[in-house]
């Protein structure tokens, strides 16, 4: 009941209070106005804000245009007004050195409204709206190596022409197409995304750029050697939650997104799988989907040898949270182990795993696809050629144990 009543209280208090504002209001406009000596200055009586009693609120009276125009310029107390001070702020108005109280409002409000854009600007207003996006560490390194000499641009400044420079110069410095198609496509990211949120018009993007053709057939391998290597490198380095990674990657070729996402309540030690948790748990899987793979022997004595910390996550990042980056500590281990510049520790041992299964002629491309978590069996097709090579050992085989037979029979 007491609570009905205060609330009823309240509301009658902000009634009285619009009431009041609304004779005060009235009462200022029906009131005297007086002049002063200054010829278009005046002011009326009005109860003082801030203090007891009255005070005055001068006004001036110009022409602007054939106009005639009445503004107030302020209050006696409040803004240290006098007829003196209005006379000049008269002058200036008749002028057009100076605007009018409301003048200056609008001229406010729309130049708050106008902000101009930049690629810098966009890029810091896209990482606000997206802060947990995947992959963003690796984005801000492309756009301050690559990107940031045109981040003072607007975006119309960025012309097919710019696109054109960006690409030739990337590759004159010897850049990678897939680094220079990477880099293309984030600046086009970036424009494109001030367009779909209404900060530019469509007008203002070119979003048509020509992307470098890409060898997406690329497959890594290791020789017997560079793979022993990697292994003794794996047991003295000191960057452990890399080797422990590299190993999981070897074992059962995940990604290293799905490493970075994976949570022990993803281990199901029972059933025997690791579960790879789909867009719409916030995670990801890369076809955004949930999927599982086998949690074979060699990966559950990689996981069992981990120690547990609070954070949910097998390979926490900094205070627990999820891991963004850890190529550094990946690329000294790939040097202590001597392996090529160019190979993609986590990648490479993907592909790796995949080639030893394909190579070992006991794996249909379908299971290999499940195993991948391929989307599509295109891509397990680029290791078909070392399935075909297994089947036709398989079938030498065959061949040779055909011929100890038929001599048999003839002896």
């Amino acid at each position: 009941m007491s609570l009905l009543f205060s609330a009823n209280m309240h509301r009658v208090t902000l009634i009285i209070n619009e009431f009041l504002k609304k004779i005060l209001m009235v009462r200022m406009a029906t009131s005297k106005r007086i002049k002063t000596k200054y010829p278009g200055v005046y002011y009326r009586e009005a109860d003082r804000l801030g203090g007891a009693g009255i005070e005055r609120v001068y006004y001036v009276l110009y022409k602007r245009g054939g106009k005639l125009i009445e503004t107030k310029v302020g209050r006696q107390f409040m803004d240290g007004m006098t007829p003196s001070r209005a006379a000049v702020i008269r002058g200036e108005l008749l002028e057009g050195k100076r605007e009018t109280r409301k003048e200056v409002r609008e001229t406010a409000k729309i130049e708050a409204s106008r902000v101009i854009w930049t690629i810098q600007s966009l890029w810091g207003e896209y990482k606000r709206r997206n802060p947990d996006l995947k992959g963003i560490v690796t984005d801000q390194n492309r756009f301050d190596l690559y990107i940031s000499a045109y981040a003072a641009m607007e975006p119309q400044e960025i012309t097919a022409t710019t696109v054109d420079n960006l690409r030739l110069s990337l590759a004159e410095r010897g850049k990678k197409p897939g680094t220079i198609k990477n880099v293309l496509e984030l600046l086009r990211r970036i424009i494109s995304f001030g367009v779909k949120k209404g900060l530019i018009g469509p007008e203002q993007a070119c979003t048509h750029f020509e992307m470098p053709k890409l060898n997406n057939e690329r497959t890594e391998d290791l020789t017997a050697v560079q793979l022993s290597a990697l292994m003794e490198a794996i047991g003295t380095t000191k960057h452990k939650k890399a080797a422990n990674m590299m190993l999981l990657a070897l074992y059962t070729g995940m990604r290293r997104g799905e490493m970075f996402n994976l949570k022990w309540e993803h281990v199901d030690w029972v059933r025997g799988f690791i579960y790879l948790v789909g867009k719409d748990d916030g995670l990801g899987a890369k076809s955004g989907q949930s999927e599982r793979i086998p949690l074979n022997e060699m990966a559950q004595e990689v996981l069992t040898n981990i120690a547990r910390t609070p954070s949910p996550y097998v390979f926490p990042g900094r205070n627990g949270l999820r891991m963004v980056d850890i190529r550094k500590q990946a690329d000294a281990l790939k040097k202590e182990a001597g392996l090529p510049e160019d190979f993609r520790p986590f990648h490479g041992l993907r592909h790796v795993y995949a080639s030893m299964l394909a190579s070992s002629g006991k794996v249909s491309m379908y299971e290999l696809q499940r195993l991948m978590t391929h989307k599509s069996p295109v891509m397990t097709q680029r290791y078909a050629h070392l399935r075909d090579d297994a089947l036709k050992k398989a079938s030498e085989v065959a061949k040779d144990v055909m011929s100890s037979a038929l001599i048999a029979q003839d002896l």
